[in-house]
């Protein structure tokens, strides 16, 4: 736990708790909104490839989740840990000029 902590700069075991709620609750969250989306968009295993429908629900579920992570994490009272986690994340996949000052 001590490694944990040091590695995300966090203080205390309630944290790492809150944390880990958070990232569970925001998973099944993003996959339960992308449900009614892909039924919205007319995509369900029945008319297209299954594999195909489950390659777009993932790709469908990132952004939901980037999006959401922040949101969660706030009504856990984490926000700050998300939001720099986002900020991270999202740099090493590219887009950290979304977050870049001028």
């Amino acid at each position: 736990m001590e490694k944990l902590k040091k590695r995300w700069g966090i203080e205390s075991n309630v944290q790492i708790i809150l944390i880990c709620i958070v990232f569970a609750i925001n998973g099944s969250f993003a996959a339960w909104v992308a449900k009614p989306i892909t039924a919205f968009l007319g995509i369900s295993p029945e008319n297209i490839n299954p594999i195909l429908y489950w390659v777009l629900r993932v790709f469908l579920i990132f952004p939901i989740y980037q999006l959401t992570l922040p949101i969660v994490g706030f009504a856990f009272g984490q926000f700050k840990f998300f939001w720099d986690f986002e900020k991270k994340f999202l740099s090493r996949i590219g887009l950290g000029f979304l977050f870049k000052r001028s």
